[in-house]
């Protein structure tokens, strides 16, 4: 399908937060929150912890001061620690791994299936070893990494799946909320996720009632019922954000449905164009956290979207076992030529509850356009992941999480 022939409507934001925040409500749940005055641990964190363990047909919610301490939180409460491994991906932001290594444990790297850019099953259990302690899939880009599959290689070997969702707030598989098959799914409210807070915020969901109660200690400096039972950490969700994401909550499935219809107009506008769209396994629902499509002429490709007007960027240039901090920890014996082609050629479009068929027609027309001019430039070689400088500022396409 090609879009309609229109002139552009200028420049297409990359997110707009803006568009499909319910302002009234929200302005209300925080006037309740703070005349309530109960800031930490307040009636409001408690709401959300129930409402978001329904949602993700969980037993227990564990709300935490962010996506990164619900993951370290949630390595820790499984018994993640000094001498251990767990396996995990390295396309993925840096947190994920990070969070394991400040557990002490050691990040093993195993590769991704081409489609759905998540975690191959088979290079999971291939990546096992007696050290293994945690197994952490991350459902890339709101593409949950086969639930059940990993679920049964944790059960075999005896080891808990700790599952990194934060792209996939929304995201099913076999018709039910990916979340439910890890023993813990840790969340991102970092604002520009499909639920965001008003600033840093995260959790975790679990079946587990032990697990649930250890990381209900560790995030609150490792108290429990006014005793101090472990070293913890100040790992708390704040009344204010709480109350912020419990009055987003009613609106999550109105714009997980919003993300799908503008996806599924990019494929239709963009199927016949040579790009490597986003394939859905059969059995997932897709939250389109980002629409990610892969070209060998990514940088190219992005330089001209942006003189176009188009705000694409990159999620992520550099996967995290080319990072300097990661550089000594093991992969797969193969290494990861899937991770590293995903790198080099990634590349996501605009896509956000509130864009426009308008806008989405415009990205379209760009890319089109842009692909010409890519083509019909002097052969060179094929873009390529940048060395990594990680500790210099990134260029404004990189995005952070």
């Amino acid at each position: 399908m090609t879009p309609p022939d229109t002139p552009p409507s200028g420049r297409v934001p990359f997110n707009d937060l803006r568009r499909t925040a319910p302002m009234d409500t929200l302005r209300a749940a925080v006037d309740e929150a703070v005349t309530e005055g109960d800031f930490i641990h307040g009636r409001a964190v408690g709401d959300f912890e129930r409402r978001f363990a329904a949602r993700n047909a969980a037993a227990h919610c564990v709300a935490t001061s962010s996506g990164t301490s619900a993951l370290q939180c949630a390595l820790a409460a499984v018994g993640c620690g000094p001498g251990d491994e767990a396996v995990t991906v390295s396309a993925t932001f840096v947190a994920t791994a990070a969070a394991i290594a400040h557990t002490g444990a050691a990040p093993v790297f195993a590769d991704i299936d081409p489609a759905t850019r998540t975690a191959r099953p088979d290079q999971v259990r291939a990546a096992i070893t007696a050290r293994t302690r945690a197994i952490v899939p991350v459902h890339l880009y709101g593409h949950p990494a086969d639930p059940r599959e990993l679920a049964a290689i944790g059960a075999e070997h005896g080891i808990p799946v700790v599952a990194d969702a934060s792209h996939a707030h929304g995201a099913t598989w076999e018709g039910r909320p990916a979340a439910a098959y890890a023993d813990v799914s840790c969340f991102s409210f970092y604002p520009s996720k499909n639920l965001g807070a008003f600033g840093d915020a995260g959790a975790l969901v679990t079946d587990h009632a032990d697990i649930a109660r250890r990381a209900r200690a560790l995030r609150d400096h490792g108290r429990e019922d006014g005793e101090t039972v472990a070293i913890g950490h100040n790992w708390r969700m704040d009344t204010l954000q709480a109350a912020v994401l419990g009055a987003k909550l009613p609106y999550l499935d109105q714009w997980t449905e919003a993300r799908r219809r503008a996806a599924a107009r990019y494929r239709q506008l963009l199927e016949d164009t040579g790009l490597a769209l986003p394939a859905v396994a059969a059995e997932a629902g897709h939250a389109y956290h980002l629409y990610v499509v892969r070209h060998p002429r990514r940088d190219a490709l992005l330089a001209e979207l942006a003189r176009r007007g188009i705000d694409a960027r990159v999620h992520y240039p550099h996967p995290v076992h080319r990072l300097r901090p990661f550089h000594g920890f093991r992969t797969a014996p193969k290494g990861l030529p899937e991770t590293e082609t995903l790198a080099r050629q990634c590349l996501s479009l605009p896509l956000f509850p509130g864009i426009t068929d308008e806008e989405t027609d415009t990205v379209a027309r760009a890319v089109r356009a842009a692909l010409r001019t890519v083509g019909e430039r002097a052969a060179g070689p094929a873009d390529g992941a940048a060395p990594d400088r990680s500790h210099h500022h990134r260029p404004p396409e990189t995005a952070r999480n």
